[in-house]
């Protein structure tokens, strides 16, 4: 008789003889118990890993025991990786190696975007659409791995930016994507990653392509989803905010002017008797730069009705919707020259009904925009998710399980799976294993002015310069607006004598493995640090967070939800803005203690912690730490050695 998943990850277990230093955790054998039984009975379940856990052990043992077909979905496409080229193949070694099962296939599948096409490779290299000298040679770099690589996938060349302007000429959307059509079809990246997805028991995915798939973006794989026996998602508390964008329609002036460009292309080659179609497109563009500048100038976002009555900007939509149909009516003509027109003209139809679905919004549902330096996007998001998730989860009877190590707010799970409309789901708590107690301590600097105070970041680089000279290691200063990050930033340089490392002076995980070398940085960042980033050891032995995590008052979409809260009876604040603060609070706080060998401080400078009601429901959302009460003690402990804590540690 086969052990159950927790024996496996028991201190005799198959993983405890394939891992150095593994230690059996209750914890994490208690995740296993639960997910083994919502496998079996196809039920659902919600489960908060506390740091420590291992949670992502406790899921795959019992999924890769079951050995029916599942799919693994994550927040990003870096965990995505790690996942699948990391602890995948380690679980199911071990696994085969006990006996414990066959060799499950697997397969890892990324949205689109991320693989390379090969036909506008080719497209870009013929037209010349390249506008620099690097855009150049990094097109040629492209070339050359073409050729090598079996997998298409971008990830592949670390060396070309995320944000470089190439990528979206070599790769392929839903909108420009040719299907069978292409006439490097038998080579595609793309449809070789669903094959093997197909033919695979367990599928790694993200959240988006999950999204875009359960509400019906076409997007990747849905003719994977109905026969997939078991969803298991990890970092799951990103869900609720994906689903907005996803069950939402968008339509950015990217994609038009990618439309209208593509479209003159199609012409040239299929239809070059039908000039107006040219100018049509020509036209379209003009629009396109026009609503962009009726914006105003600078990057931000914003509710649409701020431009209601604004003649310019009413102008500039009225033209762009002129234009939008102008080229349909073309396109919709010339369609049967060619393949690309005919897939120029499918791309406009659906951009054309998601700008007027923007224009004609449904009910309870908020428009909004957001501006770039040259671009622009249009939004109009559903403001509740709920429904909409629950029907597309109920199309599939299958075992649904929710991972994170932040899913509750004050031990409850409502605020989660009310977002969700997963109530009636069965839900465990289980808190990190990890002694906070004696590695952790916790610091809330007196006599801090309150956070909308003119000199506030100033006040939180005063309190915190003695305790980051105070410290051996590194620390993390954690900022929740960027506009605080740059003022923070400025006023450390002159301040402080070890290495400075700003987010957005170079790539996130350059900036990383630079604060890991150097062993006593200090690293400012602002949302992207909060979560995902596992720093062990003294390199990260201090986290210090300027302000409690509210999101922006201005955010058009928060807007609209109180708003809605409020005309409900309800209660804005307590029912949606405080449970997200503290979820997201908790997310920054877990970037201090990543192992059992770790300790540090954690220094909270917003006063409202002390000062308000609602500050206690942070406090008790956090593991229990012991709260140091000046700078000597903070120092102290920073300094110490604590001789019984490395004893202990096996130092």
């Amino acid at each position: 008789m086969n052990p159950s998943a927790a024996e496996v990850l028991g201190p005799d277990g198959p993983l405890a003889h394939s891992l150095d230093n593994f230690k059996a955790r209750t914890a994490q054998q208690r995740m296993a118990e639960a997910v083994e039984r919502t496998l079996e009975a196809s039920g659902r379940l919600v489960v908060e890993a506390g740091t420590g856990v291992g949670k992502t052990f406790g899921y795959l043992v019992p999924v890769l025991m079951d050995g029916r077909r599942v799919i693994l979905s994550t927040g990003t496409r870096n965990l995505q990786d790690q996942l699948f080229h990391k602890d995948l193949p380690f679980v199911r070694d071990a696994l085969v190696a006990a006996g414990l099962g066959r060799v499950p296939r697997v397969s890892l599948l990324k949205g689109r975007s991320n693989y390379l096409c090969l036909h506008r490779m080719a497209l870009t290299r013929a037209e010349g659409r390249l506008d620099d000298r690097r855009q150049v040679d990094q097109l040629l770099r492209v070339e050359r791995w073409s050729s090598r690589t079996m997998r298409g996938d971008i990830s592949e060349l670390p060396d070309i930016p995320e944000d470089s302007p190439l990528w979206p000429q070599v790769t392929s959307t839903t909108d420009n994507c040719l299907g069978q059509d292409c006439p490097e079809y038998d080579g595609c990246f793309v449809a070789r990653a669903r094959r093997d997805a197909q033919e695979a028991d367990v599928v790694v995915i993200n959240h988006h392509l999950l999204m875009a798939d359960l509400s019906l973006k076409e997007e990747g794989f849905g003719e994977i989803l109905p026969s997939a026996d078991a969803f298991m998602l990890d970092e799951a508390h990103q869900l609720p905010d994906v689903a907005s964008v996803f069950f939402g329609r968008t339509v950015g002036s990217r994609q038009l002017l990618d439309l209208a460009r593509d479209a003159v292309a199609e012409q040239l080659r299929e239809a070059s008797d039908m000039a107006g179609l040219r100018d049509a497109a020509d036209a379209l563009a003009r629009a396109v730069t026009r609503v962009r500048a009726s914006l105003g100038t600078g990057i931000g976002r914003g509710p649409w009705g701020r431009w209601d009555g604004n003649a310019q900007v009413n102008e500039a939509m009225d033209e762009l919707v002129t234009g939008m149909d102008t080229l349909v009516t073309w396109l919709d003509t010339a369609a049967e020259r060619g393949k690309g027109l005919e897939q120029c003209a499918r791309r406009a139809n659906t951009l054309q009904e998601r700008l007027a679905a923007f224009l004609a919004p449904e009910d309870e549902t908020v428009r909004w925009y957001e501006t770039y330096t040259r671009a622009f996007a249009l939004h109009a998001t559903p403001l509740n998710v709920a429904e909409r998730f629950g029907e597309r989860m109920g199309a599939y009877p299958s075992a649904w399980i929710f991972t994170s190590a932040t899913l509750s707010v004050g031990g409850r799970f409502e605020h989660f799976t009310g977002r969700l409309g997963l109530e009636g789901a069965d839900t465990l708590l289980l808190d990190s294993p990890f002694d906070y107690s004696r590695n952790a301590r916790l610091y809330l600097p007196p006599n801090m002015p309150q956070p909308n105070a003119p000199n506030y970041t100033r006040a939180v680089v005063d309190a915190a310069v003695p305790v980051l000279e105070a410290n051996p290691g590194g620390t993390f200063l954690l900022f929740t607006s960027h506009r605080a990050l740059r003022e923070a930033a400025d006023l450390l340089a002159d301040r402080i004598q070890r290495p400075l490392l700003v987010q957005g002076t170079a790539p996130r995980d350059e900036l990383l493995a630079r604060f890991r070398s150097a062993g006593d940085a200090v690293l400012l960042g602002a949302h992207s640090f909060w979560e995902g980033v596992d720093v062990r050891g003294r390199a990260l032995s201090c986290v210090i967070i300027d302000k409690l995590p509210f999101a922006a008052p201005d955010d058009p979409l928060l807007e609209a939800r109180l708003q809605a809260i409020r005309e409900q009876g309800g209660n804005p604040f307590m029912d949606y803005q405080l449970p997200q603060a503290v979820l997201s609070l908790k997310q920054g706080v877990g970037r201090l203690i990543r192992d059992v060998t770790d300790r540090g401080v954690l220094m909270i400078c917003d006063p409202r912690v002390r000062t308000k009601a609602y500050g206690r429901l942070f406090i008790s959302s956090l593991p229990p730490v012991p709260r140091l009460d000046n700078l000597a003690e903070v120092a102290g402990f920073l300094m110490s050695d604590d001789e019984a804590f490395h004893e202990a540690a096996g130092h």
